[in-house]
């Protein structure tokens, strides 16, 4: 009697199971019977492939938010990944070990579907280009140097007209960029979400996020435009958007990070290896020297100033070791060079090539830390880019010399190999090399182009740590191009002149520019000195190539007749 009575028992609790199983299944089920009960042309739910209506938030969504940290509405962490890179290989801004490195083919189409929500939008010069006043850390009220030299003719050249063809994103043909062909067309951005739509319905383009704003805004012939806001609401972003995860970049020889924020933006993380009043020692070789995370926000605001617009935005961080890298991070080589040191402050080394031990482990106080965070330039999978070789390349050898650190013929032989024997590179390579001399930046050893627009476009001024290494010493050999060459733009001429007198003094302009940096001061006097110093040696030396081969002959006109001669009436 006791044996039928467990049996019944068992059958019943099967039974149970069995209900709840197929209860479970039913609810899972009833949104897409709901769905298509309702057909494909609801209004209101047509192409959307849930529950809700596009205007309505995802019911699981509050139990994504809660695990990711991300704003209400914004798509999946891997949605906008994709527009976003650093390096040259696509898969290289990850360690081996991180688990966002699995990105499958899946993910990528996924994103790429995603990537329809974002709305079209006319002319994106005239909605970017405003009044540069937008940011908050302004210098002290009064005459502004910076200001007036932006108000100067030389730095009011209008780029040539700009195509479909000269735009890194033709955003009104590209299908990913089009809001109606978008399955759940949920992009939101933080704020009112009465101003996140236009009449229409659609999203504005103000919902943009601005990492996005700035890569839209990329062209041929300019990283960013001359008055873009969005470069200092970007900047802003760098330092106040939350970190949502962090992983090493694999690749190069000292530790970097790679920070994800909030708003699915990325940066590249330099700490902070060094003091400001540090200097190279002067028996270190180039190639082995601290990258500073000071010079890497510098670069940009000299880059800025001689308006060649070729550095991402960089800015400068404090941050906290412990919440906003040692917690959020998910890259377990990473997370096991965590310690905390003697004196009680946390430390961590990370792996690289150089400076990754025990003995050089980057501490905080207690847990601070102060790093630069440079913006991501656009994912490889949607604007590849091409890698140079830089013809005055160092031996990066402790005895070898290069061909051109003993040829004093060395050009001749450049100016007749493509791409250098037509178009402006060879003149952007000079443009390149000013930057780097003013800088004290002796590791040029390649430089980067957009592959879309061939050879005719600029060079993108990446990876700068080494500069602002020495300010007793001026390494005149980062000149030897220019002084071989003896080749200048005649508006990168014209800028160096105006810069080198004292109403426009380099060093001023660029002490106050970096005023705006939250981790001011990034330069000490000494450094900002010996760029007055070393520009009155570019000077010199164009002014002697000019003596010799004449004026006609070093300066190339990159200014049409018009402009050149509105200049030279004010001058």
């Amino acid at each position: 009697m006791k044996m039928i009575q467990f049996r019944k028992f068992r059958v019943l609790i099967l039974m149970v199971f069995l209900i709840a199983c197929t209860m479970h299944i039913m609810i899972d089920l009833l949104p897409k019977l709901e769905k298509r009960a309702a057909g494909p042309g609801t209004v209101g739910n047509s192409g959307c492939s849930c529950s809700h209506r596009p205007s309505e938030e995802p019911q699981s969504w509050g139990k994504q938010r809660a695990r990711t940290g991300a704003e209400s509405g914004w798509p999946d962490k891997h949605t906008l990944r994709i527009l976003q890179d650093f390096s040259n290989e696509p898969s290289s801004n990850l360690s081996s070990h991180s688990l966002e490195k699995n990105t499958g083919p899946a993910d990528k189409t996924e994103a790429f579907k995603r990537l329809d929500h974002y709305p079209q939008h006319g002319n994106i010069e005239k909605q970017f280009i405003q009044d540069m006043n937008t940011n908050d850390n302004q210098p002290a009220k009064g005459y502004s140097k910076l200001n007036a030299l932006f108000e100067h003719t030389l730095y009011k050249i209008q780029v040539p007209g700009v195509i479909d063809e000269d735009t890194l994103f033709n955003v009104n043909t590209d299908i990913r960029f089009n809001p109606k062909a978008a399955d759940n067309p949920e992009w939101q951005n933080e704020g009112n979400d009465e101003e996140e739509y236009v009449p229409t319905g659609e999203p504005s383009a103000d919902s943009y996020p601005n990492w996005l704003k700035f890569h839209i805004g990329i062209n041929r012939y300019e990283l960013y435009s001359r008055h873009n806001p969005v470069i200092d609401s970007l900047l802003k972003d760098l330092v106040s958007q939350k970190i949502s995860s962090v992983a090493m970049k694999s690749g190069g020889t000292q530790l970097k990070l790679i920070m994800t924020f909030q708003n699915y933006g990325q940066a590249l993380f330099k700490p902070m290896k060094q003091t400001r009043e540090q200097e190279t020692p002067p028996d270190f070789f180039y190639f082995s020297d601290f990258e500073r995370h000071n010079a890497e926000i510098a670069a940009f605001h000299l880059d800025r100033i001689l308006d060649f617009r070729r550095v991402p935005p960089v800015a400068g961080r404090l941050v906290n070791m412990t919440k906003e890298i040692r917690d959020v991070t998910r890259d377990k080589k990473l997370w096991r060079t965590f310690f905390i040191s003697p004196a009680n402050n946390i430390c961590f080394y990370g792996e690289c090539s150089y400076y990754c031990s025990t003995e050089h482990a980057l501490c905080g106080k207690p847990d601070q830390i102060e790093g630069s965070l440079a913006a991501f330039l656009p994912d490889l999978a949607l604007a590849k880019r091409k890698t140079w070789r830089n013809p005055w390349r160092r031996s990066y050898h402790k005895r070898k010399k290069a061909e051109w650190e003993v040829d004093p013929d060395y050009c001749e032989e450049v100016k007749q190999t493509p791409p250098y024997d037509s178009g402006s590179r060879l003149l952007d390579v000079m443009d390149m090399t000013i930057f780097d001399f003013l800088m004290g930046n002796m590791d040029r050893h390649h430089y980067e182009t957009f592959e879309k627009f061939g050879n005719e476009t600029f060079i993108i001024h990446l990876d700068n740590g080494r500069g602002f290494g020495k300010h007793s010493h001026d390494e005149i050999s980062i000149l030897v191009p220019l002084s071989q060459c003896c080749r200048v733009k005649r508006s990168t001429h014209l800028r160096l002149q105006l810069l080198a007198k004292e109403e426009y003094k380099l060093s001023e302009l660029v002490e106050e520019s970096l005023l705006r940096d939250k981790l001011m001061p990034i330069l000490i006097k000494p450094h900002l000195e010996a760029m007055d110093r070393r520009l009155r040696v570019v000077l010199k030396v164009l002014s002697d190539c000019i003596e010799r081969d004449g004026y006609n002959n070093v300066v190339e006109n990159d200014l049409d007749s018009a402009t050149a001669n509105t200049i030279t009436s004010t001058r």
